[in-house]
């Protein structure tokens, strides 16, 4: 074991998303203190703010699951805020942690970093080797410079700060807007409007012909305590389920879910993002890592949180 939670107080920065949710209910299984601290009280986008906050409650390791997320619409309409919030919170967290000197640091990425056309399935050495999809460019740029920055500290300060890099995550406490969330969640939310309200059809974007791989949030999480536990090298390392999905057969087993009987209509004048984005996770389950989780059953346990927490 590279790393030892017992005993430590780890520090979730965004407890509040889908990731960090799952995380803090992972890490309550571990010997250890879990520190969170709410948007209100501190804004990870203030350098000043998060190094004060880290001298104050002095986390041991840190998980950055922080973020300011969203599909390829609000990707493609707010592309300064994708870039600026997201490379304030890494840049900001990373070097309050190297500042106060935390033992481990883990920072999750996002498999769209790599290049739009990418070898498949991506390997980790495939990271800045093409252009990137341009859909969530200003996205994937932030988190480049958070991979990179936790790389350069390793050389120059032998800081233990690693990065990981997971395939689309959905799950219960995601962001079901239909217009801003995920392709899960807002396919989902979609779904049941239109079972509720009785319509014919359903309208969703791009071609239904890209292919993804999808993994729940539950397996992701338990994937990255793996990592802070058993893994530190400098290279990012991808977490996926090596299962691939065309997103119309997606669409087609959220329907099912849900329940409902209308049809679909692919309005294919809008973008379709990456054509195809597959993780090559096998240094992963090199390691001793698999996930648990198959996309049938996560979907359906996605939906039956969605339909009753928040529907």
């Amino acid at each position: 074991m590279d790393f030892d939670l017992k005993g430590k107080r780890v520090y979730v920065a965004g407890h509040s998303g889908l990731v960090g949710r799952a995380l803090c209910a992972r890490l309550a299984t571990e010997d250890c203190e879990v520190l969170t601290v709410p948007h209100a009280d501190l804004d990870l986008t203030r350098q000043s703010d998060t190094e004060d906050w880290f001298a104050d409650n002095k986390p041991e390791a840190v998980i950055v699951a922080a973020a300011h997320v969203g599909g390829i619409r609000a990707n493609s309409t707010f592309p300064g805020k994708f870039l600026y919030d997201n490379a304030a919170i890494a840049l900001n967290v990373i070097e309050a942690a190297r500042k106060l000197e935390v033992h481990k640091l883990l920072y999750l990425s996002a498999a769209c970093t790599y290049p739009k056309l990418a070898e498949q399935p991506i390997h980790e050495d495939s990271l800045m080797t093409g252009p990137l999809e341009p859909t969530n460019e200003w996205y994937a740029l932030a988190k480049i410079a958070g991979m990179k920055l936790c790389e350069a500290y390793r050389k120059e300060h032998r800081c233990n700060f690693i990065s990981a890099q997971p395939s689309s995550v959905y799950g219960p406490g995601d962001n079901f807007d239909p217009e801003e969330g995920h392709v899960v969640a807002s396919m989902m939310s979609k779904f049941h409007a239109a079972k509720q309200n009785g319509a014919p059809a359903v309208e969703l974007w791009g071609t239904g012909t890209p292919v993804r791989e999808f993994m729940y949030i539950d397996d992701l999480a338990d994937a990255l305590v793996f990592l802070i536990k058993e893994y530190s090298n400098p290279a990012p390392i991808n977490v996926g389920t090596g299962e691939g999905t065309m997103i119309r057969d997606l669409a087609n087993m959220i329907k099912n879910a849900v329940g409902y009987e209308g049809s679909l209509v692919w309005d294919t004048e809008r973008p379709d993002g990456m054509p195809k984005r597959m993780l090559d996770s096998s240094r992963l389950q090199q390691l001793g890592w698999e996930p648990k989780t198959g996309l049938s059953e996560g979907l359906a346990r996605t939906y039956a949180w969605y339909r009753d927490t928040v529907a």
